[in-house]
């Protein structure tokens, strides 16, 4: 089996639709793939109807953490996306999006890139607006070559010159709301040190003695030597291993099925999970 449990579509900042995504993931020759949107699950309904015969999809989202001051992701797999407590947490995060992402072009237009509201805001598309959505608007006015350019100290950046901070939930906090949602907690890329600071491996720690179940560990913004380092971390405190491509389309340089995850991994998840369960597909349109 080759599953890959850490996609994004348009319902936040990919550039594929959930129902594109699902076709190319079968295309890709998967046998599993997560939707795993920014906050956000606006996007399962579309890709569980248009889901091809042979593909699992497993529903989730990327939740917006923060400890000490350090930006971190935390996947939530097969939760159930009615539970209240979650569901307001989501929205919460959701409803600062448009006012950062606006504070954010106030910025640049400050630096003298003119940038516009309703430039990033088409870029977006109606998906949840963030980041990769002002960096795809640099992007287009030349002001750098790539996405992954616009995220430095000079533009958006933790920190850069243009970057504001949002509401972001404590990630214990997420870790509780994700279980009392029926879910599975796994912290995504924890040491992806271009993107930023990073928490500390005793943070890791903590966070697994609060209930996390699992460490993204193959995933593209890891090396070698960092992959065997929590390996050795996930051993130790006996945490699942992942692996996901955090694919996003056109918008970065990750292919569907780059990183996977081993099939005993996510028959634990699917065990733990009570939230919800992974859909087979059944040819979908």
């Amino acid at each position: 089996m080759r599953i890959d449990l850490h996609t994004h579509s348009t319902a936040s900042d990919g550039t594929d639709t959930p129902a594109q995504l699902v076709r190319k993931a079968a295309a890709a020759g998967l046998d599993v793939v997560a939707l795993t949107d920014h906050d956000t699950t606006r996007g399962h309904a579309e890709a569980v109807a248009a889901l091809p015969e042979g593909l699992t999809l497993v529903t989730g989202a990327e939740l917006s953490c923060r400890l000490d001051g350090v930006s971190m992701h935390m996947l939530a797999y097969l939760f159930d996306p009615e539970e209240p407590a979650l569901l307001a947490e989501r929205e919460l995060v959701r409803d600062d999006r448009v006012p950062r992402a606006r504070a954010m072009v106030a910025k640049l237009n400050e630096l003298g890139v003119p940038v516009t509201w309703e430039q990033v805001a088409r870029i977006a598309g109606g998906g949840s607006v963030g980041r990769p959505h002002v960096a795809s608007a640099l992007v287009e006015l030349g002001v750098v070559p790539t996405v992954n350019d616009a995220f430095t100290q000079d533009w958006l950046a933790d920190g850069g010159r243009a970057h504001v901070e949002k509401h972001e939930t404590d990630p214990f906090e997420a870790i509780r709301l994700i279980k009392g949602a029926g879910g599975v907690a796994v912290f995504a890329h924890p040491a992806a040190v271009k993107r930023g600071r990073t928490v500390s491996e005793a943070a890791i720690a903590d966070l697994a003695a609060a209930g996390l179940d699992g460490i993204e560990v193959d995933h593209m913004d890891h090396d070698a030597d960092t992959r065997t380092r929590l390996r050795g971390t996930a051993r130790e405190l006996g945490l699942l291993v992942t692996g996901s491509s955090d694919y996003h389309g056109s918008r970065k340089t990750c292919v569907l099925g780059e990183y996977t995850t081993d099939p005993e991994v996510y028959g634990e998840i699917t065990r733990r999970a009570f939230g919800a369960f992974p859909v087979p597909g059944a040819g979908g349109a």
